[in-house]
Parts: structure tokens; C-alpha cells; sequence
């Protein structure tokens, strides 16, 4: 049992001391390569703990060995501009003065759901009381709000359509049926909800409507027998 835990101080002490090296960074805003090599540390450092017939010595070589891969990647992230889009990926601009963009989107394995959570996170509950919104390529969402944003955020938006689908969900908290917003989709010349990117309505009847590959458009409707939430 001693044994253990002077091998896990040890262990402790090495890890200690890679961390401070490897940066702020490493443990703050990671990069994709720097998650990586974090989470192969950890499976590292624990081997040599747990396990005592396995040389200590062997542990704090697998790690020293992680570090400096992380500086010959650090390296390169930082000196070969070609290669750091490869290795860290590029920030993808989610949303611009169209609307969302949906390849961009798609291509960050993410949905409307997951950015309207993001907007929510950042602050920002309706999806046009900002220019701009992007994912930086450590994950990180930031956004660039319109000019008095605050007066476009008088009521919670709910999603009513998502990449073409209803939201049955938030159909029910509305109160209002699906063919009320079927027949707003024929006022505005839109066929099929499967043709919707998105569809928002807040408690004011104010809609944000996006056709898959046109921009964005809002109005506002008057809800039968006043409803409101």
C-alpha cells in the first residue's frame, strides 16, 4: 500500500511539472492535438500508479516521450501556417448576414438545436439579434450582436421547425396546432416545411423563417384567440 502511494506522488509530481510546462493553454482553451495528448497522459500516469510490477521509470518516459510530441506539435501549430488548420482546425463562421449556415453547420457535426443552445449560453435567445456567430476551432462559440440587440429579445423564441421537422414539443407549449404555421409557410411561398431550415416564434407573434439556401427573413403575425406565452 506504501508502495502505491509514494509510485502515485511520484507520478503526481512528473504530471505536475509536464502540465506548468505544456502552458497555460493546455489547461485552459485546449486545442484538439492538446485534448488528446491530455487524456493519453492520464491513461499513462495511471498504469504505473495501479499497477506495481510495471517499472515507475516506465511511466515517466511515456509521458516525458507525450511532452515533447506536444512541442514538436506546438511547434509546428504555431511556425507552419499551411499545417495549422490541420492540426487545429479553422473557426467556422455559423451565422452571417444571410442566416445561418447550414454547411457549416453540418460540417462541425452540429445542428440548429446546438446553435440556438450556444446563442442561449452566450446570452442571446433570438437568432436575429446577432450579425455573426462562430465557432473557434478549440470549440469555443462567440458572437457579434446587432446594434440595440436587447429590444429584439422582448420574448422567449421557441424552435417550431428544425432542419424540417416539427417541434412537437414546443407545438404544445404554444398552444397553436401545426396547420396555423402550415398556412404562414403558403404565405410566404414556402411549400413544404421540408424546406425549412428554421422556424422561431416568440410570445409577441414576431417569426424568424429560414429557407434552406435563402437568407433569413422576420414578421409578424397576430395569433388566433390572442394566444400568447
Amino acid at each position: 500500500m506504501v508502495l502505491v502511494m509514494i509510485r502515485t506522488a511520484i507520478i503526481f509530481v512528473a504530471l505536475l511539472i509536464i502540465m506548468r510546462l505544456m502552458g497555460k493553454r493546455q489547461i485552459g482553451e485546449m486545442q484538439p492535438f492538446e485534448l488528446i495528448i491530455t487524456l493519453v497522459i492520464a491513461d499513462l500516469a495511471c498504469i504505473p500508479m495501479a499497477d506495481a510490477s510495471i517499472p515507475l521509470l516506465y511511466g515517466i518516459v511515456a509521458v516525458l516521450t507525450i511532452f515533447v510530441l506536444h512541442e514538436i506539435m506546438t511547434l509546428l501549430d504555431l511556425k507552419v501556417k499551411p499545417l495549422k488548420s490541420l492540426i487545429s482546425g479553422k473557426p467556422s463562421v455559423v451565422v452571417n448576414k444571410n442566416g445561418i449556415d447550414d454547411y457549416q453547420l453540418k460540417r462541425n457535426n452540429l445542428d440548429v438545436s446546438d446553435l440556438i443552445e450556444s446563442l442561449r449560453t452566450a446570452g442571446y435567445f433570438s437568432l436575429d439579434s446577432i450579425d455573426y456567430a462562430i465557432y473557434e476551432s478549440n470549440g469555443m462559440f462567440s458572437a457579434l450582436p446587432k446594434q440595440d440587440y436587447e429590444k429584439t429579445q422582448t420574448s422567449l423564441p421557441l424552435v417550431i421547425i428544425d432542419n424540417g421537422k416539427y417541434d412537437k414539443k414546443n407545438l404544445g407549449i404554444t398552444g397553436l396546432e401545426k396547420e396555423f404555421f402550415d398556412g404562414i409557410l403558403k404565405e410566404q411561398g414556402v411549400k413544404s416545411e421540408k424546406k425549412v431550415l428554421v422556424l422561431t416564434a416568440d410570445g409577441t407573434g414576431k417569426l424568424y423563417l429560414q429557407v434552406k439556401n435563402e437568407k433569413f427573413r422576420t414578421f409578424t403575425v397576430n395569433y388566433p384567440e390572442g394566444k400568447t406565452w
